[in-house]
């Protein structure tokens, strides 16, 4: 076993520090914020951003439309670049599935599920055209 290794298995992150390590999020502000949300999950309860990650935890943490379940395969209190990051989780093969599930989705509706704002002018002829389309038959 690696110093390194041996050195990760031995401190306590908190669950913001470890978000940012391994670059969900931006800034530990944005990670506090999300946890606070009700966005991230620790072993499908509630996260608190004191808390403690431990190895093998499964965290889910939810995105806009994408959400993403990881096992916990090391720690780390320091952001470094994102090939070193990505070996501080994996993602499950249950999370892999609705991602593509879901983007399978979102690509039949043409790239839009549901708006959250009055359509613009170019989506409104988008809209007009689509009628067009249906009611006449073609």
């Amino acid at each position: 076993m690696s110093k390194a290794e041996k050195q990760s298995q031995s401190q306590a992150v908190r669950l913001d520090k470890w978000l940012w390590a391994a670059r969900f999020f931006k800034t530990r502000g944005l990670c506090k914020d999300a946890i606070d949300g009700g966005k991230v999950m620790y072993n499908g309860a509630k996260g608190k951003a004191a808390r403690n990650v431990e190895l093998g935890a499964l965290i889910t943490v939810r995105k806009g439309w994408d959400e993403v379940t990881v096992a916990v395969k090391g720690l780390s209190e320091q952001r470094r670049g994102a090939p070193e990051a990505q070996l501080l989780y994996e993602e499950t093969a249950d999370s892999i599935a609705k991602r593509e599930r879901r983007a399978a989705e979102h690509k039949s509706f043409g790239g839009r599920i549901m708006s959250d704002h009055r359509p613009n002018k170019k989506e409104r002829r988008d809209i007009q055209q689509l009628k067009r389309d249906i009611f006449s038959g073609d």
